[in-house]
């Protein structure tokens, strides 16, 4: 079982990749994040296996976030809406694993979240 954490400003996002992911029998979402600061507390409590993080959030960025979960066994995959390469690339070094368009199908984050 792939044990996932949501992170996202937008509640209705979460809510939607939830219901989503409830669909996908090797799939559980154990918690929710608001904000950067939130998903760093909860990915060292809850021990996901894959953090899926949005970039732009209040308190706390996703980038920022991704840098302060170095060290934590998770691997953590980026979705954005603003995909280009700039975005792409300050994640990888922030130590993403994977880049998702938001625009993106979702198929495309499942292989993701698999191939991880």
């Amino acid at each position: 079982m792939i044990r996932i954490l949501l992170v996202d400003d937008q509640a209705i996002v979460r809510q939607g990749w939830a219901m989503r992911f409830a669909l996908e029998p090797d799939i559980v979402v154990v918690g929710e994040a608001g904000d950067g600061r939130e998903a760093v507390a909860l990915a060292g409590a809850l021990r996901p296996d894959v953090v899926l993080m949005d970039v732009e959030m209040p308190v706390m960025d996703g980038i920022t976030a991704l840098e302060a979960l170095r060290g934590l066994p998770v691997a953590a995959i980026v979705m954005s809406i603003h995909d280009n390469a700039e975005v792409r690339e300050r994640a990888r070094k922030a130590g993403a694993r994977a880049f998702i368009g938001k625009q993106e199908p979702f198929e495309a984050l499942l292989a993701a979240i698999r191939s991880i």
